[in-house]
């Protein structure tokens, strides 16, 4: 009973599935120990051929070549497999080829003497042909670039990590998605690899089917001769051709492998099956296919061409030209039809203006160019359009409220490239971008120059060239950080979407907020809003948090802070400092991370006690010597360059009452100074000194 339980667990499907490769190899070994018969090598060699076959059939229907990552295993085994069965004919002709020509198996004897004739020198020539055009054109060539893909393979990764860690600090994918990507990344790299190494496989094979043929005819003429007394013609008519069927038999599936591995390292670009692309991009201009049909059609015109050939062909050419033309009226037709569905019905002079003509400036805008249309419009799964989704979401989640929805309008006025995006009705920023085309950037390090269109990053004014897709694969071994034209504009509109995040939260997006913020805990805000503070100031100090860069997402903290101050106070400025108090921690985790040093920036004190002075004397305006405030922000610019350079934050710690005044003076001119108070600091962090502004004073 046990042993038919454990007979039955082994034969389950999942366990079959587990066994069969090492039982194939197993088995493909020992046919080069062991005898076979006759009709087990017709089996084995119709397996082969018919496993070429399938190869074939599944690299030109793969439509990238990830999809078939077990081909160069499949091309280690299928080489194997062949070897074996020539190690096991061999056996077989020399032993038994003296019995006449099926001593080897049917298949042998079909490709010995149907495929060629039973011809000796037709067959030597043939099977010479066939390993010359193996070894010599496509094994040579489908290593070679299998080789090249490697190294430009490897070469580009870095930069291909860049772009998946742009994507993501972007908001444009989500982990998992950049987990999948990088995964991709480092399996098409060791696929490349595998792929190159494993085209010496097939390229030893062909080596030795010219070897193992010598062999065989040397061989079977001493066998024939010497053990069985065979006249030597006959003896080398015998063994030649059985040998030449042996290798015939072995070299056409080669071919075949080969021939699958060309066509799986040779792709480039689109997602599509072979034969889809190829009728896609060969015979998809009919101007192309007239005048082909139009020469072929004078060539079969010549006295002693074939002229019926040449004009069947030319007559062909011209139908698929006329089909293709009708194909492409009718799709015209069906896209205009489609417009003027879509298209608003027109505006007659008799209607009076009202108020619904007056519309409300969109919040955010982006305006388009025509050429960008297809990014943005959502009948053509633009892929613009999931990319700012993802962005909000991102932004939403990062800064702590949900923006406005970006509106999207064509402009006709811009150029046909071109993109504007505005805030409030008002322009923040624009560019150029090319659908079809990639933005290679560079961060600094690049080994090389690209021929392209020059221009500058839009988000972070990168130097950076306009690329074709050709040149994708070089850029990233350069070194470039690679982006689509949507990518671009997307990550050019979250860009400007972080640095306007004070100005995007109004009182509608405040009271959305605080109302969220009211279901999980509405007795902490009624008792605030409006009952201690109006929702006007609560807006004013969250929005002096985001001018500063700090993010409102810990709402609760925020709400709380307010309320303890809020009888003593009703000054934003002065609740924004007891709310970065509150903050305080998490402030500075956002600029040090961890439980390090926090390495700052300080006054000297001199400079500190003029500063509190002035500030006390001229109130919160601060009114500073012009030449003290020079001075000042020269100093400040340097230090903050210098901490930048050795890979720190550049902070400023300075005394409570200094940090606002400091802090909007500073701004414009160190925009990347961060100005924090001693408050701020949690006592558990130690604080070192780095630099002191106004001590070479």
């Amino acid at each position: 009973m046990i042993d038919a339980l454990n007979l039955r667990t082994l034969m389950t499907p999942t366990n079959l599935r587990l066994l069969g490769a090492p039982i194939f190899i197993i088995m493909v070994l020992s046919m080069m120990v062991l005898p076979l018969p006759p009709f087990a090598l017709d089996l084995f060699f119709t397996f082969n051929i018919a496993t070429a076959v399938m190869v074939l059939l599944v690299a030109m229907y793969t439509r990238k070549p990830l999809e078939f990552s077990v081909f160069p295993t499949v091309l280690l085994v299928t080489t194997l497999l062949r070897l074996a069965l020539n190690v096991a004919s061999t056996r077989i002709v020399l032993l038994e080829g003296h019995t006449g020509p099926d001593a080897a198996g049917k298949v042998i004897e079909a490709f010995g003497y149907f495929l060629v004739g039973g011809n000796t020198a037709i067959g030597l020539v043939v099977f010479g042909i066939l390993v010359l055009i193996n070894f010599v054109v496509i094994t040579k060539g489908a290593g070679r670039i299998a080789e090249v893909s490697a190294r430009f393979t490897l070469d580009a990764m870095p930069g291909k990590q860049m772009a998946i860690d742009a994507d993501l600090n972007a908001g444009l994918i989500d982990e998992n998605e950049a987990k999948k990507r990088r995964k991709e990344v480092a399996q098409e790299s060791d696929f490349y690899g595998a792929m190159d190494g494993a085209s010496k496989f097939v390229r030893g094979d062909a080596v030795a089917g010219i070897l193992i043929l010598l062999i065989n005819i040397i061989g079977g003429l001493v066998v024939g001769t010497v053990q069985h007394n065979m006249a030597m013609g006959l003896a080398i008519e015998t063994y030649t051709l059985l040998t030449i069927g042996d290798g015939l038999v072995a070299q056409i599936p080669a071919l075949i492998i080969s021939v699958a591995a060309g066509l799986v390292v040779s792709r480039v670009g689109d997602e599509g099956d072979v034969g889809g692309l190829v009728i896609a991009q060969v015979f998809s201009n009919p101007q192309v296919l007239i005048l082909t049909g139009v020469i072929i059609g004078v060539l079969g015109l010549i006295p002693g061409m074939p002229n019926l050939v040449f004009i069947l062909i030319a007559g062909a050419l011209f139908f698929l030209a006329w089909n293709r033309r009708k194909q492409i009226e009718r799709e015209g037709s069906v896209a205009a039809a489609r417009e003027a569905t879509a298209a608003p019905a027109p505006v007659t002079d008799s209607l009076e203006a009202s108020w619904n003509d007056v519309t409300p400036v969109d919040v955010l805008g982006l305006e388009v160019g025509y050429r960008l249309i297809p990014m943005v419009d959502k009948s053509q799964d633009g892929e613009l359009l999931k990319r700012i989704r993802g962005l909000r979401k991102k932004f939403a989640q990062d800064v702590g409220f949900l923006a406005a929805p970006v509106h999207i309008r064509d402009n006709l006025e811009l150029k046909p490239n071109a993109y504007r995006i505005t805030l409030k009705g008002v322009e923040i920023g624009g560019g150029e971008a090319y659908p079809g085309q990639f933005l290679a950037i560079n961060p600094g390090r690049v080994t090389g120059t690209l021929a392209g269109r020059e221009t500058r990053d839009p988000a972070f004014n990168l130097p950076a060239v306009w690329i074709d897709a050709t040149q994708r694969e070089q850029a990233h071994a350069l070194g470039y950080t690679v982006v689509d034209a949507s990518t671009v504009v997307a990550t050019h509109l979250n860009h400007l979407i972080l640095a306007h995040a004070a100005e995007l939260l109004g009182r509608q997006e405040t009271q959305a907020l605080l109302d969220h913020i009211g279901k999980d805990a509405p007795k902490l805000i009624e008792d605030l809003v409006p009952g201690l503070v109006p929702i006007g100031v609560v807006q004013r100090v969250l929005q002096y948090l985001l001018e500063e860069g700090v993010n409102i997402r810990d709402m609760r903290t925020i709400i709380e802070s307010l309320a303890e101050a809020a009888p003593r106070t009703q000054d934003p400025l002065e609740l924004t400092s007891r709310v970065r108090e509150g903050l305080g921690r998490s402030i500075v985790q956002s600029l040090f991370p961890g439980n390090a040093e926090i390495q700052v920036m300080v006054l000297e004190p001199t400079l500190e006690r003029i500063l509190t002075q002035a500030m006390a004397a001229s109130g919160e305006g601060g009114a500073m010597e012009p030449g003290l405030a020079d001075t000042l922000l020269k100093q400040t610019a340097e230090l903050a360059q210098r901490q930048e350079d050795i890979g720190l934050p550049p902070v400023l710690l300075v005394p409570p009452p200094l940090r606002w005044l400091l802090s909007r003076f500073l701004r414009r001119a160190v925009p990347s100074l961060r100005v924090i108070a001693n408050s701020e600091v949690p006592e558990s962090r130690t604080i070192r000194v780095t630099s002191m502004v106004g001590g070479g004073a």
